[in-house]
């Protein structure tokens, strides 16, 4: 789909600045083209008055013929050099046109009498012409060969240079002087003019790239309602065509998609009302939705007119994401300070507890049903101290030593545990995929988060399952943005099992939460506590039947800065 761009800079921008100077004189390739023309009538008129006298005066004829032709030749090279090979004229080719055409007024008022001739007024047109083309110095050269010219052909006549004679060559002195002064200033501030639309140009080139780049949703209203301009990452994320909704009514499509996008275009084009870090949310025709984060601004070009509104938008469903796992580490952080304060309080008691219950069960008036109330006091003793021994484990998740570590190496130690573990199926299998594979890391941390993981999807299946630990450097752009985690690597748990059953999929690394009868939930909490020492971020991907993956991403280096 082809991208929608702004109007060029072109469109606009000589109607206003530059259409009071460009109005102000004919643009150079007008005024040659009007010279030309003239050229060629006056060539013609002379031709044709020549022709009458041919007869009687056939010297003079054979003269102003030949000067005609060459005319009408070097008008025809600068037409062909202008207009046809489009090649830019300099000031030569334009003082030789200039020479032409003090010559053909020269032939007219030689032979229309001289200083009497009231084609003299020829040369003050010449001179105003040129005088605009050329600098002032060749403006200037022109003005003497015509004065010059007009001086020779009043000699040529007999008559006498008296002040009528002199009257018209300072008329044509004055004439270059103003229009040349006139000129040169316009030319001038056609030059700033040009450079600032080069400028203009330039900067509207890259604001369109940037719009068209950018990894932010631009759009556009106009006051009706109507789309004016749609960026490709707004194509994309609201799957509206730019190239076809362009100028067309757009409001009731967006409040299909989003509703609050919508809600916030109709505010700016009504009331001008500007919106700042708002969030929506934009719905999709398969059904599913992402959040986004908005704002609008309003651009009033006629007070007669409602205002166009522009909005910003972009999808921050990753940022959500992470702001959640901070949240998530943050619970997990103040229960495991209150598992760690009541796993001490209550351990010391039921220690107490379970060793009375035991001497009592021995004692000689202990009957058969005091033995049985008291094993099983015991048993549940011994479940508790187990779970408080979790609760401490949990609580005492700390990076104590950071230092190079094989992960590759400690994904198979940690997969001969699980093999070992009486939970772990004869025919599972356990692989460990990747190389050898170096961060900076807590080595008991690391073996605890894979024994973890690849235990909790061997528990999870009731029959065998295939379950594998891949290590290695990730790409930057696998990341999660906004984790600033640099040189990531890569630790992948993959299980085929049945997958985590849905309605505890978001609360899954919460504490005590287990998808497993008998389970006591601090598994992955104690997962998650571990990838946050070392500065990573945990992803989980399930579907039911079709297994479950977790991906971690925990940068290589440790740096004194990560230790504040």
């Amino acid at each position: 789909m082809d991208p929608v761009v702004p109007k060029p800079v072109d469109a606009g921008l000589p109607r206003r600045a530059g259409a009071t100077l460009r109005g102000a004189l004919p643009t150079p390739r007008r005024l040659i083209a009007w010279l030309f023309a003239s050229r060629m009538v006056l060539a013609v008129a002379t031709l044709l008055g020549a022709s009458l006298v041919w007869t009687r005066t056939p010297d003079v004829s054979f003269i102003v013929t030949i000067s005609v032709l060459l005319a009408v030749t070097v008008t025809a090279y600068g037409w062909w050099a202008v207009w046809i090979t489009g090649r830019p004229y300099g000031n030569v080719f334009l003082v030789t046109q200039a020479i032409v055409d003090v010559a053909m007024v020269t032939t007219l008022v030689y032979f229309t009498g001289a200083a009497a001739s009231p084609l003299s007024a020829l040369y003050i047109v010449a001179i105003a012409a040129y005088a605009i083309l050329l600098p002032l110095w060749a403006g200037f050269a022109v003005t003497l060969l015509a004065s010059a010219f007009y001086l020779v052909v009043v000699l040529a006549s007999g008559a006498t240079l008296g002040v009528g004679v002199w009257g018209q060559v300072a008329v044509f002195t004055v004439v270059f002087g103003i229009i040349g002064a006139l000129g040169a200033r316009l030319r001038q501030a056609g030059a700033e003019q040009d450079t600032l639309e080069m400028e203009l140009r330039r900067v509207r080139l890259e604001a369109d790239d940037i719009l068209l780049n950018i990894r932010s949703g631009v759009l556009t209203v106009d006051g009706y309602g109507r789309l004016a301009f749609i960026n490709p990452t707004a194509e994309r994320l609201l799957q509206i065509s730019g190239a076809t909704q362009v100028g067309l009514p757009v409001l009731d499509q967006l409040k299909h998609r989003s509703s609050e996008l919508w809600a916030c275009l109709v505010a700016g084009i009504r009331t001008g009302r500007k919106v700042n870090r708002a969030e929506g949310a934009i719905f999709r025709d398969d059904g599913s939705s992402f959040p986004i984060g908005l704002t609008t601004t309003t651009f009033e070009r006629d007070t007669a007119q409602q205002p166009s509104v522009t909005a910003l938008f972009n999808d921050i469903s990753e940022s959500k994401y992470l702001q959640e796992l901070h949240l998530r580490a943050e619970r997990l952080e103040a229960v495991a300070a209150l598992s760690a304060s009541l796993a001490h309080e209550i351990r010391n008691p039921l220690a107490s507890i379970r060793s009375s219950v035991e001497q009592l069960s021995r004692s000689a008036s202990a009957d058969g049903d005091d033995r049985v109330l008291a094993n099983l006091i015991v048993r549940e003793a011994d479940r508790l101290s187990r779970l408080l021994s979790e609760f401490l484990d949990f609580a005492r998740v700390r990076a104590t030593r950071f230092e190079p570590v094989d992960l590759h190496e400690i994904a198979i130690a940690a997969a001969h545990v699980v093999r070992a573990h009486p939970d772990c199926h004869p025919e599972t299998e356990l692989s460990v995929e990747g190389r050898r594979t170096v961060l900076d890391g807590d080595e008991d941390l690391l073996h605890r988060i894979i024994v973890n993981l690849m235990l909790n999807a061997v528990q999870a299946a009731s029959t065998p399952v295939h379950v594998s630990a891949t290590v290695g450097p990730a790409l930057q752009s696998d990341v999660p943005r906004g984790t600033g985690i640099d040189q990531p690597i890569r630790l992948q748990v993959q299980d085929d099992g049945p997958g985590i059953p849905e309605d505890i999929r978001e609360r899954l690394f919460q504490p005590f939460v287990s998808g497993r009868p008998g389970g006591s939930g601090l598994g992955l909490a104690i997962v998650q506590r571990a990838v946050d020492a070392h500065r990573g971020v945990v992803t989980m991907d399930s579907a039911p039947g079709q297994g479950t993956t977790f991906t971690i991403y925990m940068p290589a280096k440790w740096t004194a800065e990560d230790e504040i």
